[in-house]
């Protein structure tokens, strides 16, 4: 097959849903399958094969984020070049569009991962956030219901949209991770580049430092733990984005700052020792459609603690590899030393999280990625009769 992945963003850009594509990317090739992703194009990024970059500028809301323009005089030749078979966007908007109307225009299927909730980031649009929320709601049950599949990455996610207004068929499939890379790792890494004390415990959170991850609320409950147990706690904040500093700040007023590291964004290498070298994985968001930092926790066998919201509630096995719990700090807090203060109950969840992501393994969901593809062109070809090809215009 040859596969046309079109996303709003993509390397160097970091995020979940980069992750994703760069996933599943890898482990379509290694199925036999051509993969071209059409992107945003970043200063100094060099051109590479099979990708597809657009003209773009600047975002306001983010200094290392780039906006695709939707016009490139040179795609009507790339794609007669390299004609496609299925269509796959990963974003409802500017360059998801393009790719919706590429694959009417080629007559292929469309396939479109419901990777964000995306009316639960409105706050970085500056006027008239209530009106964004439910517009935003709109314009995604509209696109989806163009496409001829809906992928979430978790069941719950999938029923969400379906509350919405999605009438599409909707496929839950998580993004994979690839299991051996957790496998034989320096675990002394993490204490020894940051001089965190031996007897110290490491909470570990991996994200974006945006309002929607809810890390205030992470250091909230970091104070708590620090009054109410004789126990160090450390917690690791891995990542960045616009609330960077005010978290920082935020952490002096606390009189946190010797307790709470900054990282800042690591190479891959290191997230996965830093992964490898925690005691728990702490998760506060409240809009997440899967998790996949909670996946890698479990890869490198840590248990977690995270609020029970959304897709994260198909990411933690409850009681099983980590505890689910309100959005309270006093139940949060709760749930951190009732693992920490019990080895052997933190032990076995940590073996079990080793074992349960054996279930979103790269491979396995790459495979049935595969699987979902074939089935929608099998069904475009009879529906459409023999393929032809189709000059884009």
């Amino acid at each position: 097959m040859k596969i046309g992945l079109f996303a709003d963003s993509y390397l160097p850009y970091v995020s979940g849903v980069v992750r994703s594509i760069e996933t599943f990317s890898k482990e379509l090739k290694k199925l036999g399958h051509q993969v071209y992703i059409f992107a945003p194009d970043y200063p100094g990024v060099a051109s590479e094969a099979n990708i597809y970059r657009f003209p773009s500028i600047r975002s306001l809301a983010h200094d290392n984020f780039y906006l695709a323009i939707p016009f490139s005089p040179g795609l009507n030749k790339y794609l007669e070049q390299n004609p496609l078979d299925i269509v796959h966007v990963h974003s409802p908007f500017i360059l998801g569009r393009v790719g919706a109307k590429l694959a009417r225009k080629l007559k292929v299927p469309l396939v479109f991962t419901y990777h964000t909730l995306y009316d639960q980031y409105t706050h970085y649009v500056p006027i008239c956030r209530g009106i964004s929320k439910d517009i935003t709601k709109k314009w995604c049950t509209e696109f989806s219901n163009r496409c001829d599949l809906v992928i979430t990455p978790t069941q719950i996610i999938g029923k969400h949209i379906e509350s919405m207004g999605v009438k599409t068929k909707i496929s839950w499939l998580p993004t994979g991770i690839n299991i051996e890379e957790f496998q034989n790792q320096d675990k002394t890494w993490l204490r020894r580049v940051y001089n965190i004390e031996p007897e110290d415990t490491i909470l570990l959170f991996v994200g974006r430092m945006g309002k929607e991850k809810n890390i205030y609320f992470l250091i909230n409950c970091l104070q708590r733990l620090i009054n109410e147990s004789n126990i160090g706690f450390r917690l690791v904040l891995v990542g960045t984005g616009p609330e960077t500093e005010n978290l920082k700040d935020y952490c002096i007023k606390k009189a946190l700052a010797n307790r709470v590291i900054f990282t800042g964004p690591l190479s891959r290498e290191d997230l996965v020792k830093t992964f490898c070298g925690a005691d728990l994985f702490v998760f506060s968001s409240l809009t997440e459609t899967q998790g996949i930092v909670i996946a890698e926790a479990k890869a490198a066998g840590l248990p977690t603690v995270a609020v029970n919201a959304f897709g994260v509630a198909n990411m933690v096995c409850h009681q099983d590899d980590g505890l689910l719990v309100p959005h309270e700090e006093e139940a949060f807090v709760k749930g951190i030393l009732e693992i920490i203060e019990k080895p052997l109950l933190q032990r076995q969840m940590g073996k079990r999280a080793r074992i349960n992501a054996n279930d979103i393994s790269a491979g396995s969901c790459a495979r049935k990625l595969e699987g979902l593809y074939q089935e929608l062109i099998l069904n475009n070809n009879l529906l459409n009769g023999e393929k032809r090809n189709i000059n884009i215009l």
